[in-house]
């Protein structure tokens, strides 16, 4: 059984037992967290996409830790005028673990 759903601007397929990096949640650590954007469900072969999503459809998941991504650098460069900027970023992310597909 998996489900594709939506959090954070992004689509991912999780089954239960998963554990992934999303964009950052407003949860607490060892909280659980309630998702009910499902796009599609897949359960004994049989797949229900929804319309845009699956009614009565939620994914029950447990948040393990909060966290920054590695360090990126951005570096604008413009040639012959002597501009040079240097820029890094780290992105926020929720670690969460898929715990129940309710379908």
């Amino acid at each position: 059984m998996y489900a594709i759903i939506v959090t954070g601007g992004k689509q991912y397929r999780v089954q239960e037992g998963d554990t992934l990096f999303v964009e950052k949640l407003t949860a607490d650590v060892d909280s659980t967290v309630e998702i009910n954007e499902v796009l599609a469900v897949s359960k004994d072969g049989k797949l229900t996409i929804g319309t845009p999503v699956v009614e009565g459809a939620k994914v029950v998941a447990k948040v393990l830790k909060h966290g920054k991504a590695k360090k990126i650098i951005v570096f604008k460069y413009k040639r012959k005028k002597d501009y040079r900027k240097t820029q890094g970023h780290r992105q926020p992310y929720t670690q969460i673990s898929i715990e129940k597909i309710e379908a």
